[in-house]
Protein backbone atom coordinates (compact mmCIF):
# COMPACT_ATOMS: atom_id res chain seq x y z
CA UNK A 1 0.00 0.00 0.00
CA UNK A 2 2.86 2.51 0.92
CA UNK A 3 4.39 1.89 -2.85
CA UNK A 4 1.23 3.37 -4.16
CA UNK A 5 1.13 6.97 -1.80
CA UNK A 6 3.20 9.76 -3.46
CA UNK A 7 4.78 11.10 -0.12
CA UNK A 8 4.84 8.79 3.24
CA UNK A 9 4.93 11.08 6.46
CA UNK A 10 8.50 11.32 7.91
CA UNK A 11 7.31 8.87 10.68
CA UNK A 12 6.43 6.14 8.19
CA UNK A 13 9.77 6.96 5.81
CA UNK A 14 12.18 6.80 8.68
CA UNK A 15 10.03 4.50 10.49
CA UNK A 16 13.10 2.14 10.95
CA UNK A 17 15.64 4.47 12.66
CA UNK A 18 12.51 5.87 15.20
CA UNK A 19 12.14 2.57 16.22
CA UNK A 20 15.70 2.18 16.75
CA UNK A 21 16.24 4.84 18.91
CA UNK A 22 13.32 4.05 20.60
CA UNK A 23 14.24 0.30 21.74
CA UNK A 24 18.00 1.59 22.46
CA UNK A 25 16.81 4.94 24.80
CA UNK A 26 18.58 5.08 27.98
CA UNK A 27 18.13 8.62 28.85
CA UNK A 28 14.41 10.40 30.50
CA UNK A 29 11.86 10.65 28.14
CA UNK A 30 9.58 13.92 28.65
CA UNK A 31 5.62 13.35 29.10
CA UNK A 32 4.16 12.58 25.71
CA UNK A 33 7.19 11.91 23.92
CA UNK A 34 8.66 8.83 22.58
CA UNK A 35 12.11 9.14 23.22
CA UNK A 36 14.48 11.99 24.98
CA UNK A 37 15.59 15.27 23.78
CA UNK A 38 19.34 13.49 23.19
CA UNK A 39 17.63 10.62 21.02
CA UNK A 40 15.40 13.67 19.05
CA UNK A 41 19.14 15.30 18.20
CA UNK A 42 20.30 12.28 17.20
CA UNK A 43 17.45 11.41 15.11
CA UNK A 44 17.65 14.78 13.32
CA UNK A 45 21.30 15.18 12.98
CA UNK A 46 22.45 11.67 12.14
CA UNK A 47 25.07 9.26 13.60
CA UNK A 48 24.65 5.44 15.24
CA UNK A 49 22.51 3.40 17.46
CA UNK A 50 23.28 -0.10 17.40
CA UNK A 51 23.93 -1.51 14.14
CA UNK A 52 21.32 1.46 12.76
CA UNK A 53 22.78 4.14 10.84
CA UNK A 54 20.64 7.95 11.68
CA UNK A 55 20.83 9.26 8.60
CA UNK A 56 20.67 13.59 9.01
CA UNK A 57 17.69 15.14 8.28
CA UNK A 58 18.64 18.55 8.71
CA UNK A 59 22.49 19.65 7.77
CA UNK A 60 23.49 22.39 9.52
CA UNK A 61 24.39 24.22 13.21
CA UNK A 62 23.58 21.16 15.54
CA UNK A 63 23.29 24.30 18.14
CA UNK A 64 19.92 25.87 16.94
CA UNK A 65 18.23 22.17 16.69
CA UNK A 66 19.36 21.77 19.97
CA UNK A 67 17.22 25.03 21.02
CA UNK A 68 14.45 24.22 19.10
CA UNK A 69 14.40 20.42 20.86
CA UNK A 70 14.92 22.19 24.05
CA UNK A 71 12.40 24.64 23.77
CA UNK A 72 9.46 21.99 23.37
CA UNK A 73 10.74 20.52 26.59
CA UNK A 74 9.14 23.32 28.25
CA UNK A 75 5.96 24.73 27.70
CA UNK A 76 7.03 27.28 24.85
CA UNK A 77 5.95 26.79 21.31
CA UNK A 78 8.53 27.06 18.99
CA UNK A 79 8.35 29.17 15.69
CA UNK A 80 11.33 28.74 13.09
CA UNK A 81 12.09 31.57 11.02
CA UNK A 82 13.92 31.67 7.78
CA UNK A 83 14.66 32.49 4.02
CA UNK A 84 12.44 30.05 1.39
CA UNK A 85 14.53 27.17 1.34
CA UNK A 86 16.10 27.03 4.47
CA UNK A 87 14.20 23.27 5.77
CA UNK A 88 11.91 25.32 8.23
CA UNK A 89 8.65 22.60 7.51
CA UNK A 90 10.95 19.49 7.13
CA UNK A 91 12.57 20.18 10.39
CA UNK A 92 9.08 20.95 11.77
CA UNK A 93 7.91 17.33 10.01
CA UNK A 94 10.93 15.83 11.67
CA UNK A 95 10.88 16.93 15.19
CA UNK A 96 7.20 16.21 15.17
CA UNK A 97 8.20 12.94 13.89
CA UNK A 98 10.79 11.76 16.43
CA UNK A 99 8.94 13.21 19.43
CA UNK A 100 5.35 12.21 19.06
CA UNK A 101 5.60 9.02 16.17
CA UNK A 102 3.01 11.77 13.90
CA UNK A 103 3.55 14.52 12.03
CA UNK A 104 -0.02 14.81 10.12
CA UNK A 105 -1.26 17.40 12.67
CA UNK A 106 -0.59 20.04 10.50
CA UNK A 107 -2.60 23.99 9.32
CA UNK A 108 -1.40 25.20 6.40
CA UNK A 109 -1.44 28.67 6.54
CA UNK A 110 -2.73 30.74 3.82
CA UNK A 111 -4.77 34.02 3.12
CA UNK A 112 -8.30 31.36 3.04
CA UNK A 113 -7.43 30.27 6.27
CA UNK A 114 -9.69 30.50 8.92
CA UNK A 115 -10.32 30.70 12.80
CA UNK A 116 -12.19 27.83 12.98
CA UNK A 117 -9.35 25.78 11.32
CA UNK A 118 -7.03 26.88 14.23
CA UNK A 119 -10.00 26.10 16.85
CA UNK A 120 -12.63 23.82 15.62
CA UNK A 121 -15.88 24.16 13.48
CA UNK A 122 -18.83 21.72 13.52
CA UNK A 123 -20.50 19.02 11.02
CA UNK A 124 -23.37 21.58 10.54
CA UNK A 125 -25.94 18.36 9.31
CA UNK A 126 -25.35 16.83 12.73
CA UNK A 127 -25.76 20.13 14.59
CA UNK A 128 -28.44 21.20 12.95
CA UNK A 129 -30.64 17.35 13.33
CA UNK A 130 -29.01 16.79 17.12
CA UNK A 131 -28.10 20.20 18.24
CA UNK A 132 -24.18 20.63 19.88
CA UNK A 133 -22.28 18.06 20.71
CA UNK A 134 -18.98 16.14 20.67
CA UNK A 135 -20.11 13.96 17.70
CA UNK A 136 -20.69 17.17 15.99
CA UNK A 137 -17.61 19.03 16.69
CA UNK A 138 -14.49 19.10 13.87
CA UNK A 139 -11.76 19.13 16.02
CA UNK A 140 -8.81 21.14 14.99
CA UNK A 141 -5.07 19.95 14.62
CA UNK A 142 -4.52 21.92 17.40
CA UNK A 143 -7.55 20.81 19.50
CA UNK A 144 -6.26 16.96 18.76
CA UNK A 145 -3.07 17.83 19.59
CA UNK A 146 -3.84 19.75 23.28
CA UNK A 147 -6.02 16.73 23.71
CA UNK A 148 -3.62 13.91 23.40
CA UNK A 149 -0.48 16.03 25.15
CA UNK A 150 0.83 16.29 21.27
CA UNK A 151 2.77 18.67 18.84
CA UNK A 152 0.88 21.04 16.16
CA UNK A 153 2.21 22.27 12.91
CA UNK A 154 1.25 25.41 12.01
CA UNK A 155 3.05 25.90 8.17
CA UNK A 156 3.46 29.77 6.47
CA UNK A 157 1.97 31.37 9.89
CA UNK A 158 2.73 35.14 8.69
CA UNK A 159 0.32 33.99 5.25
CA UNK A 160 -2.81 34.51 8.21
CA UNK A 161 -4.79 37.22 8.46
CA UNK A 162 -4.19 38.73 12.00
CA UNK A 163 -6.95 37.94 13.32
CA UNK A 164 -6.56 34.05 12.71
CA UNK A 165 -2.99 34.70 14.55
CA UNK A 166 -4.18 36.11 17.26
CA UNK A 167 -6.03 32.75 17.26
CA UNK A 168 -3.57 31.17 18.57
CA UNK A 169 -2.64 33.44 21.59
CA UNK A 170 -5.16 32.37 24.27
CA UNK A 171 -4.42 28.87 23.23
CA UNK A 172 -0.68 29.67 23.66
CA UNK A 173 -0.99 31.31 26.88
CA UNK A 174 -3.68 29.70 28.91
CA UNK A 175 -3.06 26.09 27.03
CA UNK A 176 -7.10 25.45 26.79
CA UNK A 177 -10.10 26.56 24.44
CA UNK A 178 -13.36 27.39 25.41
CA UNK A 179 -15.87 25.79 23.75
CA UNK A 180 -19.37 28.24 24.32
CA UNK A 181 -21.67 26.11 22.55
CA UNK A 182 -20.87 22.81 24.96
CA UNK A 183 -20.51 24.92 28.29
CA UNK A 184 -17.18 23.51 28.37
CA UNK A 185 -13.41 23.82 28.34
CA UNK A 186 -10.65 21.87 26.97
CA UNK A 187 -7.29 21.99 28.81
CA UNK A 188 -3.95 20.46 26.86
CA UNK A 189 -2.42 17.90 28.28
CA UNK A 190 1.46 17.60 28.82
CA UNK A 191 3.33 17.43 26.48
CA UNK A 192 1.39 19.93 24.19
CA UNK A 193 3.00 22.72 21.94
CA UNK A 194 2.96 24.29 18.38
CA UNK A 195 5.74 24.60 15.99
CA UNK A 196 5.12 27.40 13.41
CA UNK A 197 7.36 28.31 10.38
CA UNK A 198 7.39 31.61 8.60
CA UNK A 199 8.75 33.21 5.98
CA UNK A 200 11.04 36.06 5.96
CA UNK A 201 9.84 36.92 2.18
CA UNK A 202 6.43 37.10 3.77
CA UNK A 203 7.49 39.86 5.82
CA UNK A 204 4.53 42.44 6.26
CA UNK A 205 1.78 39.84 4.36
CA UNK A 206 0.76 39.79 7.73
CA UNK A 207 3.28 40.81 10.17
CA UNK A 208 2.81 39.20 13.74
CA UNK A 209 1.70 41.07 16.33
CA UNK A 210 3.98 41.79 19.65
CA UNK A 211 2.08 39.65 21.48
CA UNK A 212 1.91 36.26 19.31
CA UNK A 213 5.67 36.38 19.11
CA UNK A 214 6.01 36.40 23.09
CA UNK A 215 4.28 33.40 22.99
CA UNK A 216 7.47 31.80 20.88
CA UNK A 217 10.79 30.85 20.85
CA UNK A 218 12.21 32.31 17.78
CA UNK A 219 14.96 30.23 16.06
CA UNK A 220 16.05 31.55 12.84
CA UNK A 221 17.35 28.86 10.56
CA UNK A 222 20.16 30.54 7.84
CA UNK A 223 20.95 29.65 4.51
CA UNK A 224 23.87 27.04 3.86
CA UNK A 225 26.90 28.63 5.15
CA UNK A 226 29.39 27.28 2.27
CA UNK A 227 29.15 25.84 -1.26
CA UNK A 228 29.88 22.17 0.38
CA UNK A 229 27.38 22.29 2.94
CA UNK A 230 24.82 23.44 0.50
CA UNK A 231 26.09 20.58 -1.79
CA UNK A 232 25.61 17.64 0.88
CA UNK A 233 22.05 19.17 1.26
CA UNK A 234 20.85 19.13 -2.47
CA UNK A 235 22.88 15.60 -2.72
CA UNK A 236 20.94 13.91 0.13
CA UNK A 237 17.94 15.41 -0.30
CA UNK A 238 17.78 14.88 -3.94
CA UNK A 239 18.44 10.69 -3.14
CA UNK A 240 15.78 10.45 -0.60
CA UNK A 241 13.17 12.00 -3.23
CA UNK A 242 13.99 10.32 -5.87
CA UNK A 243 13.83 6.91 -4.59
CA UNK A 244 10.18 7.39 -4.42
CA UNK A 245 9.99 8.95 -7.59
CA UNK A 246 9.56 6.54 -10.88
CA UNK A 247 12.73 8.86 -12.42
CA UNK A 248 14.77 6.39 -14.54
CA UNK A 249 17.71 8.06 -14.39
CA UNK A 250 20.62 8.23 -12.26
CA UNK A 251 21.74 10.24 -9.49
CA UNK A 252 23.12 13.39 -10.78
CA UNK A 253 26.91 13.53 -10.62
CA UNK A 254 28.82 16.09 -7.73
CA UNK A 255 30.27 18.41 -10.44
CA UNK A 256 26.46 18.49 -12.15
CA UNK A 257 25.39 19.38 -8.27
CA UNK A 258 28.02 22.31 -7.68
CA UNK A 259 27.02 23.61 -10.62
CA UNK A 260 23.72 24.05 -10.47
CA UNK A 261 24.36 25.25 -6.67
CA UNK A 262 27.28 27.34 -7.49
CA UNK A 263 24.59 29.43 -10.12
CA UNK A 264 22.15 29.76 -7.41
CA UNK A 265 24.45 31.01 -4.53
CA UNK A 266 25.79 33.42 -7.11
CA UNK A 267 22.29 34.77 -8.72
CA UNK A 268 20.99 34.68 -4.72
CA UNK A 269 24.34 36.75 -3.06
CA UNK A 270 24.65 38.97 -6.36
CA UNK A 271 28.30 38.41 -6.68
CA UNK A 272 30.93 35.21 -7.98
CA UNK A 273 32.04 32.88 -5.00
CA UNK A 274 35.51 34.64 -5.28
CA UNK A 275 33.89 38.04 -4.84
CA UNK A 276 35.68 39.73 -7.55
CA UNK A 277 32.83 39.91 -10.14
CA UNK A 278 29.34 41.29 -9.28
CA UNK A 279 26.18 39.67 -10.39
CA UNK A 280 23.09 40.92 -11.30
CA UNK A 281 20.43 39.14 -9.50
CA UNK A 282 17.11 37.69 -10.23
CA UNK A 283 13.63 38.29 -8.91
CA UNK A 284 13.33 34.50 -7.94
CA UNK A 285 14.44 33.15 -4.35
CA UNK A 286 16.56 30.39 -5.84
CA UNK A 287 16.68 28.72 -2.59
CA UNK A 288 18.30 25.21 -1.84
CA UNK A 289 15.15 23.30 -2.09
CA UNK A 290 14.62 24.99 -5.98
CA UNK A 291 18.11 23.90 -6.12
CA UNK A 292 16.45 20.06 -5.25
CA UNK A 293 13.48 20.60 -7.55
CA UNK A 294 15.74 21.63 -10.45
CA UNK A 295 17.51 18.67 -10.35
CA UNK A 296 14.55 15.84 -10.15
CA UNK A 297 13.05 17.67 -13.19
CA UNK A 298 16.60 17.27 -14.66
CA UNK A 299 16.32 13.30 -13.74
CA UNK A 300 13.06 13.30 -14.74
CA UNK A 301 14.09 14.55 -18.13
CA UNK A 302 16.92 12.58 -18.42
CA UNK A 303 14.95 9.28 -17.55
CA UNK A 304 11.91 10.08 -20.16
CA UNK A 305 13.63 11.56 -22.81
CA UNK A 306 17.56 10.63 -22.65
CA UNK A 307 19.58 8.03 -21.37
CA UNK A 308 18.68 8.25 -17.85
CA UNK A 309 22.22 10.26 -17.57
CA UNK A 310 21.80 14.26 -16.75
CA UNK A 311 23.01 16.44 -19.51
CA UNK A 312 23.58 19.88 -20.34
CA UNK A 313 21.01 19.96 -22.06
CA UNK A 314 18.47 18.39 -19.86
CA UNK A 315 20.20 21.18 -17.25
CA UNK A 316 19.50 23.88 -18.95
CA UNK A 317 16.59 23.68 -19.57
CA UNK A 318 15.99 22.98 -15.87
CA UNK A 319 17.78 26.25 -15.07
CA UNK A 320 15.97 28.76 -17.57
CA UNK A 321 13.05 27.36 -16.07
CA UNK A 322 13.88 28.13 -12.04
CA UNK A 323 15.86 31.12 -12.77
CA UNK A 324 13.55 32.99 -15.13
CA UNK A 325 10.40 34.20 -13.60
CA UNK A 326 9.67 37.62 -14.70
CA UNK A 327 10.71 37.34 -18.41
CA UNK A 328 11.19 40.97 -18.46
CA UNK A 329 13.98 41.67 -15.68
CA UNK A 330 15.29 37.88 -14.97
CA UNK A 331 15.90 37.06 -18.48
CA UNK A 332 17.95 40.40 -19.11
CA UNK A 333 20.47 38.97 -15.82
CA UNK A 334 20.42 35.09 -16.91
CA UNK A 335 22.09 36.57 -20.35
CA UNK A 336 24.38 38.94 -18.55
CA UNK A 337 25.36 35.83 -16.48
CA UNK A 338 25.88 33.45 -19.10
CA UNK A 339 28.09 36.05 -21.16
CA UNK A 340 30.04 37.44 -18.28
CA UNK A 341 30.44 34.91 -15.81
CA UNK A 342 29.45 31.04 -17.32
CA UNK A 343 31.16 31.55 -20.61
CA UNK A 344 34.10 32.97 -19.25
CA UNK A 345 34.93 29.56 -16.94
CA UNK A 346 36.60 27.14 -19.27
CA UNK A 347 35.89 23.76 -21.03
CA UNK A 348 34.00 22.42 -18.37
CA UNK A 349 31.47 25.02 -18.29
CA UNK A 350 31.26 25.67 -21.81
CA UNK A 351 29.17 22.58 -22.49
CA UNK A 352 26.70 24.21 -19.96
CA UNK A 353 27.43 27.65 -21.50
CA UNK A 354 26.83 26.29 -25.10
CA UNK A 355 22.88 24.83 -23.97
CA UNK A 356 21.88 27.76 -22.20
CA UNK A 357 22.84 29.66 -25.02
CA UNK A 358 20.19 27.74 -27.66
CA UNK A 359 17.44 27.48 -25.44
CA UNK A 360 17.86 31.75 -24.90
Amino acid sequence: MSEQILRLPAEKLFQAEIDALIAAEKNPVPTGWKMSPQSVKTYICGGKVGKTVITPKYIGHERLVEIAISTLVTDRALLLIGEPGTAKSWLSEHLTAAINGDSTKVIQGTAGTTEEQIKYSWNYAMLIAQGPSQEAMLKSPVFQAMETGTIARVEEISRCASEVQDALISILSEKRISVPELSAEVAAKKGFSVIATANTRDKGVNEMSAALKRRFNIVVLPAPANLDSEMEIVKTRVTQLSENLDLNAKQPADDVIEKVCTIFRELRSGETLDRKQKVKGTSGVLSTAEAISLLCNSMALAGSFGNGSITNEDLAAALQGAVIKDEDKDSVAWKEYLENVMKKRGSEWLGLYKACKELG
